[in-house]
This record gives structure tokens, C-alpha cells and sequence, in this order.
């Protein structure tokens, strides 16, 4: 980590750099919640509906996560009607994974809030 970046952590604590904004959308959290607890993908109508998404919403959502390189789609057929596959990348879990530490330690400082809201200090930072 860079000292400039060690720095800001440290006056910071409460910024949560690893909340990554493409992920932290509601839609696009459920989809990639979704695709991380099916490792070989989800068909289009499978997701759409695991997600409660309409079908424009989760082609744009798809898109923008594609962009991001967090998703892949494959396009097939299946008893001659097409099917479109989506999965997380390698890449995309990696992040997934990462992002769920962050808000795993979002959760660890709001429950020691809680307990002790005097407390302002993170447990991370008293290690520092």
C-alpha cells in the first residue's frame, strides 16, 4: 500500500476505499451474489428472476458489469430457442470477494459502534 494511501486509510478509517460503486448498486449486488453462488453461470431468465429484475434492467445492469469485467455472457441455444449464459469472471469473483471483506469490516465497526458509541476509533486503527 502506498504511504499516501496508508496515510488517508489511517485519517480515514471510515472511507471503505475497497466499496467498489459498480458493485454497490443494489441490482448489480444481487446479480453478482447470484453469479458468485453459481459458479458456471445463470441462463438470462434464470437471473432476471433471482434478482426480480425486468429484462431491459438486467441487459443494462449485464452491461455495465461486462464493462467492468466482473461478468461474461455466452450466447447459445437450447431446443432451437436462444439462450443467453451469464457468469463472473475469474477477475469478477476476485473483486466480489474483496468487496465482501470491506463491508464484512463496515458490519465489525458498526456493531463496536454500537456496543460502545463512545468508542470512535476503530479496532483496526488501534493496532496502528
Amino acid at each position: 500500500m502506498s504511504t499516501s494511501k496508508k496515510e488517508s486509510t489511517q485519517s480515514s478509517p471510515y472511507a471503505y476505499e475497497g466499496l467498489e460503486r459498480v458493485i454497490h448498486e443494489r441490482a448489480r449486488l444481487s446479480m453478482l451474489t447470484s453469479l458468485a453462488a453459481h459458479p458456471k453461470g445463470l441462463r438470462f431468465g434464470d437471473l432476471k428472476q433471482l434478482c426480480g429484475l425486468t429484462d431491459g434492467n438486467l441487459s443494462r445492469h449485464i452491461q455495465v458489469l461486462q464493462e467492468a469485467r466482473l461478468v461474461e455472457t455466452s450466447k447459445g441455444t437450447q431446443g432451437n430457442r436462444p439462450q443467453t449464459r451469464c457468469r463472473l469472471t475469474p477477475e469478477g469473483r476476485r473483486r466480489y470477494l474483496d468487496y465482501l471483506s470491506v463491508l464484512e469490516q463496515v458490519i465489525t465497526d458498526a456493531e463496536t459502534a454500537r456496543k460502545s458509541p463512545s468508542r470512535r476509533i476503530p479496532r483496526r486503527m488501534a493496532s496502528t
